[in-house]
């Protein structure tokens, strides 16, 4: 019998009270068209297959067809949580094969690790209030959709766009800042620093909270390497690995910040409570460096009447053929793009994207066997996948 939506197991194959349970793909604890294959005995998880492809967008065929400059509007839809991360991954891949890594105007740099920084408090703030509403606590919630709907809102003062910005183009900016945001950015992070005391006692330190979370889902370091887990999944478990540090793109290596770790303060290294953690601390850090950025736009790299935030844009790009990979990190890990270019086209050959959420969700089964039901909504959860990016 043709199946149109196929499992790895099949019914027959159970032990005896065990039970073939379907979890999504319209579940709201799946964070997005996720499918979750389960086998249970009891309340217990024997074993979990996530089943994907719900969203799928068919970006790197439309990678394929369109110039370099035409595909930014398609990557800010791949994780439209963080589509100003995803932007500034691809122009820097593409200004590396030009050679144009290096020379753009200092503004231009600073402004996008602004903006970066930006969306991945955004980010983690959606990842940390949707993750406590999966655990039962609803004020959290509120709270960061308040204090993210801020940052939106500086968003689409900049850009024009709340969600998918096309803001970061190819050797440059859209637009400059508009004449007020510097200070008004400065209030804001004024005003969030306390805020983010607050999160911490009433959620991290929560009791509920903690029993909820801590020795739950726990991924060992050897296991989140050899599945290659990355961003706040790979710190959870204890590794200080941040491509902002390695790799040293853009004017990281000239900010002062920290790369948050799980620790094990509440329960065991890497597990559901201590990647939450690393992303509440990832929220302090970027608040250092938004604050070093302004200090800049404001100081040594201020608007001046002649800046030109396109003068740079290349106008036909056409890399030498080569076979080339960039990779970034944005609030879920490492992604990346690699490229095979001809050399006689502005279009790519083949283009692919390397997902962070595919290879954090890929680990699910490890660390999902043996936990009960209600648990394994608290890991999925935990792992903060996007489906746009995910399938891609």
């Amino acid at each position: 019998m043709l199946q149109s939506e196929p499992n790895k197991f099949d019914v027959d194959s159970l032990q005896h009270g065990e039970l073939l349970l379907n979890m999504g793909p319209q579940h709201p604890a799946t964070h997005g068209v996720l499918r979750l294959e389960v086998v249970t005995d009891g309340e217990l998880v024997v074993d979990v297959v996530p089943h994907i492809g719900y969203l799928h967008r068919c970006f790197e065929k439309h990678a394929e067809a369109l110039a370099y400059h035409q595909t930014i509007p398609y990557v800010d839809r791949m994780d439209y949580l963080a589509a100003m991360n995803s932007e500034h991954v691809w122009c820097m891949a593409v200004e590396k094969m030009l050679g144009l890594d290096g020379q753009l105007p200092k503004r231009v740099e600073y402004i996008r690790v602004l903006m970066a920084e930006l969306n991945r408090i955004a980010s983690h703030f959606l990842a940390i209030g949707t993750y406590a509403i999966d655990i039962g606590a609803f004020t959290p919630f509120l709270w960061l959709l308040r204090d993210r709907e801020h940052i939106q809102r500086l968003l689409e003062w900049v850009t024009g766009a709340r969600m998918l910005y096309n803001y970061i183009w190819i050797g440059g900016l859209y637009y400059d800042l508009p004449v007020g945001f510097e200070q008004r950015c400065r209030e804001f992070i004024h005003y969030l620093l306390p805020k983010l005391t607050e999160l911490d006692t009433l959620l991290l330190q929560n009791k509920i909270f903690i029993d909820r979370t801590a020795n739950v889902g726990t991924l060992p370091l050897d296991v989140a390497i050899n599945y290659g887990c990355s961003g706040p999944m790979l710190r959870g478990s204890g590794l200080r690995f941040d491509l902002r540090r390695v790799d040293g793109y853009s004017v990281y290596p000239e900010l002062e910040f920290e790369i948050p770790i799980g620790q094990g303060l509440a329960g065991a290294v890497g597990d559901c409570w201590d990647r939450n953690y690393v992303r509440a601390q990832e929220c302090q850090e970027s608040i250092k460096i938004i604050s070093q950025c302004l200090d800049q736009l404001e100081g040594d790299h201020k608007r001046t009447p002649d800046f030109d935030p396109q003068a740079m844009c290349p106008k036909k790009i056409r890399p030498a053929a080569q076979d080339f990979y960039f990779r970034a990190e944005t609030p879920r890990g490492e992604l990346g793009y690699f490229f095979r270019t001809t050399g006689r086209t502005d279009v790519p050959f083949r283009c692919k994207g390397r997902s962070p959420c595919f290879s954090n969700l890929s680990v699910l089964h490890e660390i999902s066997k043996g936990c009960m039901v209600s648990d394994l909504i608290a890991i999925v959860g935990s792992v903060d996948i996007v489906l746009g990016e995910l399938d891609r």
